[in-house]
């Protein structure tokens, strides 16, 4: 079985998907995979200095996140130009390691941490779709802290995503993730055990 893992920015999809792994889920991880698809000598990375300008490459040839990041995520059009950019790319690695993984070990669950997983209509690639959810005030609080962003520049990047609430009343599963570790551990238990994994 795969399942896509997804929430919003700031949620803790990481700390679920290191659980995950812990009970002996296989991931896939779309950011490491969008890092990797931007690499120097990348047809990506090469199409992204084409349409956004030599200013959002380092002197090394590597991507300038932070600029690039102030280009798209200012400009909705902007953001979806860099999408139909990396994107095609980034499917194309993700659904290679699925199958990868299903491959090696059928009756494995494969996790494929995916944080616009709704915005990019990617559902229909997984058997179900688990989301990271905390409240709102609270991912803005976490996002402010834990990026050192002013509430504006932390809204804007929240108001890039699919509104959480969205995301939750669209899952297959919930992990309420507002609460303690331990809170979160007993759902991801209750999750592992109803669905009979191993």
């Amino acid at each position: 079985m795969n399942m896509g893992l997804t929430g919003g920015i700031a949620t803790g999809k990481s700390t679920v998907s290191r659980l995950l792994v812990e009970r002996g889920a296989a991931l896939v991880d779309a950011d490491r995979i969008a890092r990797e698809v931007v690499e120097p000598g990348q047809a990506p990375l090469r199409r992204i200095a084409e349409r956004f300008g030599q200013a959002v490459l380092l002197e090394d040839g590597t991507l300038n996140r932070k600029r690039l990041g102030e280009i798209v995520f200012s400009d909705p059009a902007e953001r979806a130009a860099l999408e139909q950019i990396t994107h095609p790319a980034i499917r194309a690695v993700m659904k290679d390691k699925m199958a990868a993984f299903e491959r090696e070990d059928p009756k494995r669950l494969v996790v494929v941490d995916v944080p616009l997983l709704y915005e990019s209509g990617l559902e229909p690639l997984f058997h179900r779709v688990m989301v990271v959810y905390v409240p709102r005030e609270l991912q803005l609080a976490r996002l402010m802290e834990r990026d050192g962003l002013t509430a504006e520049a932390a809204s804007r990047r929240l108001g890039a995503q699919m509104d959480i609430e969205e995301k939750r009343r669209r899952a297959d599963d919930v992990i309420d993730n507002s609460g303690s570790l331990e809170d979160t551990i007993r759902q991801l238990d209750s999750f592992w055990q109803e669905r009979g994994l191993r």
